[in-house]
């Protein structure tokens, strides 16, 4: 029986539907990405199974004094506690309460006429398990992100690559010809898992519909439309899949008001303490520079730091405006190298990584 609710005085208190489940009972377990992603993608249908019931329940609760309850009511607390339970705990977070009992909602609105006053606690009790929901929701498309975000950033990287071959490939193709092999069916093996990879994480605004009867068609003109409008239209979606502009920065565990209380003392940086900084951390730091500097967009991390990426680390494009309103992009491939006073950049380098800007781009 959920707890009774009522004023204060009364022995009622507010019904929650949060609790908190320690990491050691949430059973945590070393998952390949693919498994992961199936438990996702069932809990995910729970969920919205969950929200089912709760749209339908939700409406059928007192909304003055009232007694008893219904069977269609108490069926639908039923089947809360039996899918709340396929909803695994995130972060040690877990929805572990019952629905309101609506009995005791109508009660409750009795003892606060009683009492004059007004049934704030009430009106909580009946919104918490909305609030749950929109919670666990929330934090579910993060943990998910945070799952797929090295996957996804590989597969991009290899869509970029292989898309200019495969348009290469499509042009010397005759009139109705379909390109079939090679580079096509990598890039649309990549475009599938991309899919599959986001789940419901992200929105589809862009031209993903064009994409895949492009794909489907594979002519000369589909892969310059792939290339030119389909592709660059649902990077952004991608990308919303991986980040989140909400997410925080890391930030050590400590009270700030304490902190500067003790009266820190010593001098302070006044320039990049570079021996401190690793080359993960000197790529993010070039990431979100560009993000931040006006006249780049679609800034994008290419491939994992030090990997056998031939130099291309960052790409971003370019917006160029003249003074006649016209407005252009040109796309800008980064090569990050973290490398001390004491190291030479070399011309073999320079002339490696303009060969590798000519290759596949």
């Amino acid at each position: 029986m959920t707890p009774h609710v009522g004023p204060p005085g009364l022995g009622g208190f507010r019904i929650r539907t949060l609790s908190c489940v320690s990491n050691d009972a949430a059973g945590v377990t070393s998952l390949t990405l693919e498994v992961l992603l199936t438990v996702m993608d069932r809990t995910a249908a729970n969920l919205e199974r969950l929200q089912v019931v709760w749209d339908r329940a939700a409406p059928m609760l007192p909304v003055g004094p009232s007694v008893g309850t219904t069977p269609e009511y108490e069926d639908l607390a039923r089947a809360w506690d039996d899918l709340r339970h396929g909803l695994p705990p995130i972060d040690g977070w877990a929805i572990g309460e019952p629905l309101p009992d609506m009995d005791a909602v109508g009660k409750a609105y009795f003892e606060y006429a009683e009492v004059g006053e007004p049934p704030f606690a009430v009106f909580g009790a009946k919104e918490a398990p909305g609030e749950a929901l929109a919670e666990y929701r929330y934090r579910l498309n993060k943990a998910r992100r945070r799952a797929v975000r090295d996957r996804m950033q590989e597969l991009v990287a290899k869509v970029d690559t292989l898309l200019p071959h495969a348009l290469s490939q499509a042009e010397s193709l005759n009139s109705g010809d379909k390109l079939q092999a090679g580079p096509a069916t990598e890039i649309d093996r990549a475009i599938a898992e991309i899919e599959r990879l986001m789940g419901d994480t992200a929105d589809r605004r862009g031209r993903w519909s064009d994409l895949h009867r492009h794909l489907r068609f594979g002519q000369a003109q589909d892969w310059n439309d792939i290339t030119g409008l389909d592709w660059p239209s649902v990077k952004p979606d991608i990308e919303a899949a991986m980040f989140s502009d909400v997410e925080p920065l890391p930030v050590p565990d400590i009270d700030l008001g304490t902190a500067a209380g003790q009266r820190p003392s010593g001098p302070v940086s006044t320039e990049l303490r570079w021996a401190d900084l690793s080359a993960d951390r000197f790529e993010h730091l070039l990431y979100d520079l560009l993000q931040a500097l006006p006249g780049y967009q679609n800034v994008q991390l290419l491939m994992k730091t030090n990997a056998a990426d031939r130099g291309r680390d960052i790409s971003a494009e370019r917006v160029l405006r003249d003074g006649a309103g016209t407005v252009r992009t040109e796309r800008v491939i980064i090569w990050v190298r973290l490398r001390w006073r004491e190291d030479r950049f070399s011309l073999t380098s320079l002339d490696r990584l303009r060969g590798s800007a000519k290759g596949p781009f």
